[in-house]
């Protein structure tokens, strides 16, 4: 019995060095090799400091910025407390928080139906993607607190759109940092 305790003991310790410490540096230092942007976070600078990262949403509370989706994940885009609600859909929360949403987002667009990503978190809180339709759902009311003629943004929108991954994974989607950093870029230039 003493003797499988040792052994145990020993394995323990063995794999912890191994998969604990060695094969993480190794992955990390492969990573950096091959591909140090994603390995760094995909991080976002301008004039040579960070201003995000393209894989981890943020808030944008102006009315001059698009908005991207809600956050459940901590105190709102926390990637180190990411994750969704976990609410039913019948939760009275759920529904009055996406209920009040809607109605604040028909604001912007009498008439017009609210695209469901708007107001609804992604499964990890911290999703940086919204949907065409969500972003286009925007432009006027952007349009109308950067006084920008609203063809000129619907444009903007349309050069951000990416595909789906390889063609075939996932759906269409458009980067709000990014679009927002280009809406501050446009705006600087006239």
């Amino acid at each position: 019995m003493r003797h499988a305790l040792i052994i145990a003991v020993r394995y323990t310790i063995l794999t912890t060095i191994l998969l604990g410490l060695v094969y993480p540096l190794v992955i990390t230092g492969i990573a950096q090799v091959t591909m140090r942007e994603k390995a760094d976070g995909q991080l976002i600078t301008r004039n040579g400091v960070v201003v995000g990262s393209a894989i981890i949403g943020q808030s944008f509370a102006s009315d001059r910025y698009f908005h991207g989706r809600p956050s459940a994940a901590g105190n709102g885009y926390d990637a180190a407390n990411s994750g969704g609600s976990n609410l039913a859909q019948s939760n009275s929360g759920l529904v009055d928080r996406v209920n009040g949403a809607v109605a604040a987002y028909q604001k912007l667009n009498p008439g017009k139906p609210v695209p469901i990503d708007l107001v609804t978190t992604s499964a990890s809180g911290i999703d940086p993607d919204l949907s065409p339709a969500a972003a286009f759902y925007q432009v006027p009311a952007v349009a109308a607190a950067r006084h920008l003629p609203e063809p000129t943004l619907h444009k903007l929108v349309e050069d951000h759109i990416q595909g789906r991954e390889f063609g075939v994974f996932g759906e269409p989607r458009v980067n709000v940092l990014k679009l927002n950093l280009d809406l501050d870029a446009l705006t600087a230039s006239r």
